[in-house]
């Protein structure tokens, strides 16, 4: 087979979540997600009132244009279709480009970055056309990730961008820089002196960039801070742990798998206990619950906020491994019957955070308040029962028992009093 006949996927990103087409007028409603403008109007015109993708009320049916995505998907179609898959719109796979053809692009990238009077719109098509390479697979990944030359241009772009370069090309590059960081062990071969760069400059982009950069930067942040000591030293970097957690608390992101990857960064960077300390004074606790409780109180089948919900609970049994983030826990009203609420509406993750978070503050740590909280709770332990008899693991199998025993539970009565219509039973 020939080059030519070779095919690739579209990039998640440039499609409607509606159509799953590609978007050629796409717009942003007020929850910040982004959607093709024929199928949300469709949406909006059939009586709705709500963002499809996170099913939040619209405070506004109003929607902006989001120009950046649409020059996106302009300059990545203009080099990946032919005239015969052109048929008066864009099709679902385009022509791939050759690893050659992204090896002349890069010398070319690396020689205007030479002159005095660098054209960031020149710049930023260059870095466009690799990002739409490096996203077709993982293959393609590691061989701009072998080009030391190339990443270590990457890394002064961003490290040396002050208010005159282009949002749209420091988007571009952080999110060319992730994919290719993430894949090669946080590039190793990266000097100290780079690496404090970089983190200085992603801390200026985390406190000051727009959404989609301060994602971006938040995956290469995790790919990099692999060990203990390099952990402490981004988390205190300009308080980036508290400002992933502003993040998550403020930012209104497009789409799930965003408020994922800032997730997945400060669970990375809060293992050191004294991380795990700060982000608790910071209101880490309260934050995590009020997230997971925004998440409503019914049964949860939506598989990206499925994920959101076992990374706030894994974030959360982090906090409770220091004293201050048990305290945290035990103190708010909300939290441990929230805990229970969501038990057996998840996944079989959540209900194991969530068993091993009782066990700990009810068992190990015996703490009285918790223990009267699940007593008052509406089935909490008809859960911990029936979590104990399911298809569970044998940890949680142990744990459901050492909570039962400390409760002296009657299976009789508890099962008796479950209120079966208020709680959804899924496997464990």
């Amino acid at each position: 087979m020939g080059k030519d006949e070779l095919y690739i996927s579209v990039p998640s990103f440039f499609k409607c979540p509606i159509s799953l087409d590609v978007m050629k007028s796409p717009v942003s409603l007020c929850t910040g997600v982004t959607y093709d403008r024929t199928s949300i109007q469709r949406w909006l015109d059939s009586g709705n009132n709500t963002c499809p993708a996170t099913m939040q009320v619209l405070d506004t049916k109003d929607f902006v244009p989001n120009h950046t995505l649409q020059r996106l998907i302009q300059i990545w179609s203009t080099n990946h279709h032919s005239a015969s898959a052109l048929k008066g719109a864009l099709l679902p796979q385009f022509h791939s480009v050759s690893s050659a053809f992204v090896s002349d692009l890069i010398k070319q990238l690396l020689e205007i970055e030479k002159e005095k009077e660098k054209d960031d719109g020149v710049l930023f098509e260059g870095v466009v056309k690799i990002l739409c390479f490096a996203s077709e697979s993982a293959e393609n990944r590691r061989f701009l990730g072998s080009n030391g030359l190339f990443v270590d241009f990457l890394i002064r772009t961003v490290s040396s961008g002050g208010p005159d370069l282009s949002p749209d090309l420091l988007e571009a590059v952080l999110k060319l820089l992730h994919l290719v960081i993430a894949l090669n062990n946080g590039n190793d071969k990266m000097g100290s002196n780079s690496r404090c760069e970089l983190v200085s400059a992603l801390a200026r982009v985390l406190k000051t960039g727009r959404l989609r950069s301060k994602v971006a930067a938040a995956g290469i942040l995790e790919a990099f801070a692999q060990d203990v000591e390099t952990k402490r030293i981004v988390f205190d970097h300009q308080e980036l742990g508290i400002e992933l957690l502003r993040i998550l608390k403020q930012g209104r992101f497009e789409q799930e798998v965003e408020k994922q990857a800032v997730l997945s960064c400060l669970i990375s960077l809060s293992s050191p206990r004294r991380n795990k300390q700060k982000l608790v004074r910071a209101g880490g606790v309260k934050t995590i619950g009020d997230m997971i409780t925004s998440h409503g109180n019914n049964s949860i089948s939506v598989n990206n906020t499925i994920v959101t919900v076992e990374l706030l609970f894994t974030l959360l049994e982090m906090l409770a491994g220091c004293t201050e983030g048990r305290l945290a826990i035990i103190e708010d009203p909300n939290c441990i019957p929230m805990i229970i609420n969501k038990l057996m509406k998840v996944s079989s993750a959540v209900n194991e955070h969530g068993i091993t978070l009782l066990w700990g503050l009810c068992y190990l740590f015996r703490d009285q308040r918790v223990k009267e909280s699940v007593m008052k709770s509406n089935g909490g332990l008809t859960k911990i029962l029936l979590l104990m008899q399911s298809d569970c693991s044998p940890a949680v199998k142990r744990m459901c028992c050492d909570l039962l025993r400390i409760f002296r539970v009657n299976s009789k009565s508890c099962l008796s009093s479950y209120d079966t219509k208020t709680t959804h039973i899924m496997p464990c």
